[in-house]
């Protein structure tokens, strides 16, 4: 993946040339309908719905389709399935998918970081199953209380991925090989924990448990919640917009961030409401979109997450700009076996039990399929933590809608393959157009 540096080498000049031709461009869209009109009035909003329109004809002709292509492809889901079964969309079964996708989901979090920078962690799997395991073992069997147990359980995650990414930047061993070296070393190391029974049981009414077993019914609470998300986000988009237009660089039209605020509102009240109708919002999806929200505002907004996108666009490039390669490629392994971990306990809350099945093969190819599926591209450098969310939404609806419809499982890999390559090709065609247009 190291040889991608060479070819920016070569096309820098061209990609700079062109992306301050596209900031110009940006900026020139947006400004346009306000020159000689004042604020206010039909004409002056029609002017900015005008301005996103062209940046949006300006991405669909560079293959910049971010989410859509995947929005897309997780409606027609639904309308296949619900179309099949009228209790795919019920209340009841999208109450069960909110929860059931958060373990796979946390575990594919992490697998976005290492992606980013152009890697693959193939032992995430294993350390889900290896933090389960590892709770269960000390809450359990030694008596250790469960706050102490789980944080233990993380830690081993976070040291785990650190000892990986030791090996991987400072030895050279390549990255596959030592995370299927921890592959095989991690689950050897869980079925022991696990014993001869290869499942431990652990409290239904305890704090793991809790973690998907816990709604909030509340009406003011929850439309409360949905709300304040809604007003965040506009805030903060027009607090954003602000600061770049001032900084003198490109910024969105104040038709899309209007537009992409009542589709956040809408998403966020319909889920709201539609949870509410079973048994209320899940203390795991709330959770679960912390944590996204929360490593998507690292990745974007603070120097060291600039510094992994920058080593996805080019080793070389990256350490000639300052970045400590060794440090955020350790760093990168160390997020993505504390998020393993943390899915590790997600997995198990769900099950009340350690076992074999949180550390199983499966999970690992869900979690690389969803983050892929969600749009990270697999050459580094392009993608966001919110990739895990819409790819594992994908996973699990073709899971859940195969298991109303009585499908066997080996069809339901052969979809979930189909799905995958799609979304590489995809991916692929995306960066051979970016390419063409002096990015990469």
């Amino acid at each position: 993946m190291a040889v991608r540096g060479s070819g920016r080498g070569r096309e820098s000049g061209q990609g700079r040339e062109s992306g301050q031709g596209r900031e110009r461009q940006a900026r020139a869209d947006d400004a346009a309908p306000a020159a000689g009109r004042p604020r206010g009035g039909r004409r002056w909003y029609a002017g900015h719905l005008r301005a996103y329109a062209g940046v949006v004809r300006r991405r669909l002709h560079e293959g910049d389709l971010g989410p859509a292509p995947v929005l897309l492809a997780l409606a027609v889901t639904w309308m296949i399935f619900q179309g099949l079964n009228d209790n795919f969309l019920s209340p009841r079964n999208l109450s069960v998918l909110s929860v059931d996708i958060v373990g796979t989901g946390m575990v594919a979090v992490g697998i976005v970081f290492v992606l980013l920078i152009g890697e693959i962690d193939l032992s995430v799997g294993s350390l889900a199953g290896l933090a389960g395991a590892l709770f269960a073992a000390l809450n359990v069997n030694l008596g250790m209380p469960e706050w102490l147990a789980v944080i233990i359980a993380l830690i081993c995650g976070a040291a785990a991925g650190g000892l990986q990414g030791f090996f991987f930047a400072k030895i050279g061993v390549p990255a596959f090989v030592v995370t299927l070296a921890g592959l095989l070393f991690w689950n050897g190391l869980m079925l022991y924990l696990l014993g001869p029974d290869s499942s431990i049981n652990f409290s239904e009414d305890g704090l793991v448990a809790t973690l998907t077993s816990r709604y909030f019914a509340a009406a003011l609470a929850t439309y409360g919640l949905a709300a304040l998300g809604t007003a965040a986000y506009l805030l903060v988009s027009f607090r954003n917009r602000r600061r770049r237009s001032a900084a003198g660089m490109p910024y969105r039209p104040v038709g899309e961030i209007w537009a992409r605020t009542a589709l956040l509102a809408v998403v966020a009240f319909a889920t709201v409401y539609v949870l509410g109708r079973f048994e209320g919002l899940p203390l795991a999806l709330l959770i679960f979109l912390a944590v996204i929200i929360a490593s998507d505002l690292f990745l974007r907004r603070t120097p060291y997450g600039r510094q992994i996108l920058a080593l996805g666009g080019g080793v070389e490039a990256a350490r000639r700009a300052g970045v400590d390669v060794a440090r955020v490629r350790i760093s990168v392994f160390m997020v993505s076996g504390t998020l393993a971990a943390v899915g590790g306990l997600f997995i198990a809350s769900r099950l009340t039990s350690a076992s074999q099945v949180s550390g199983s093969g499966m999970l690992l190819i869900n979690a690389i399929a969803a983050a892929i599926i969600g749009g990270t591209s697999l050459f580094g450098g392009r993608g966001s933590t919110w990739s895990a969310l819409l790819g594992v939404l994908i996973i699990q609806s073709i899971a859940s809608g195969m298991a109303l419809l009585g499908v066997e499982t080996p069809v339901q890999f052969m979809i979930t393959g189909g799905v995958l390559l799609t979304a590489v090709v995809f991916d692929s065609l995306a960066r051979r157009a970016a390419e063409s247009h002096g990015r990469d």
